[in-house]
């Protein structure tokens, strides 16, 4: 553990508008995951990554932009045994990466069946109050906003409604 207090992502999520970010993308990748527990103060996940690595995260329950985060990785045929423990649906998606004007990277997550249609893009920052340029592409900012995090959309198992 850090010695100013346990692992910490600090992240903002926004709805995508159109397709303008696609001649950016620097790479991509096939996400499937899945919830194994949700209590009101953590998430478990289990993900695997273009179906050659996998990982369990613990992440604090709170849909704020700074969540605690522990990450482990783990060999890929015990998450895919994991997957059959989903509560919810086990979500799949492809992760496609641009680059950010300031050297951080934007992540979209174009979601499959039963969430298809649904895309959104998100960028970790280092500090909380950290500026960042919004690419033309970003909608509306749905930080904060449960609905869009993966463990609901699991739950729900189809896209939020968008007003």
């Amino acid at each position: 553990m850090p010695p100013d207090g346990p692992p910490r992502e600090i992240e903002r999520k926004f709805l995508v508008d159109g397709d303008g970010w696609r001649g950016a993308v620097r790479r991509e990748r096939k996400i499937r995951q899945a919830y194994l527990a949700r209590t009101g103060a953590a998430q478990v996940r289990v993900r695997i990554v273009d179906g050659d690595e996998a990982k369990l995260t613990i992440k604090s329950a709170d849909p704020e932009r700074t969540r605690t985060e522990f990450e482990y990785d783990i060999p890929v045929e015990e998450a895919r045994a994991m997957l059959e423990l989903a509560t919810g649906a086990v979500i799949e998606k492809t992760r496609f990466v641009v680059p950010e004007s300031g050297g951080r990277e934007w992540e979209i997550d174009v979601f499959d069946h039963p969430l298809e249609g649904l895309v959104l893009a998100e960028i970790e920052l280092d500090e909380e109050g950290e500026d960042i340029a919004l690419p033309d592409w970003c909608g509306r900012e749905v930080t904060g906003d449960a609905r869009f995090y993966n463990a609901e959309l699991a739950e729900a198992g189809s896209p939020p409604e968008i007003e």
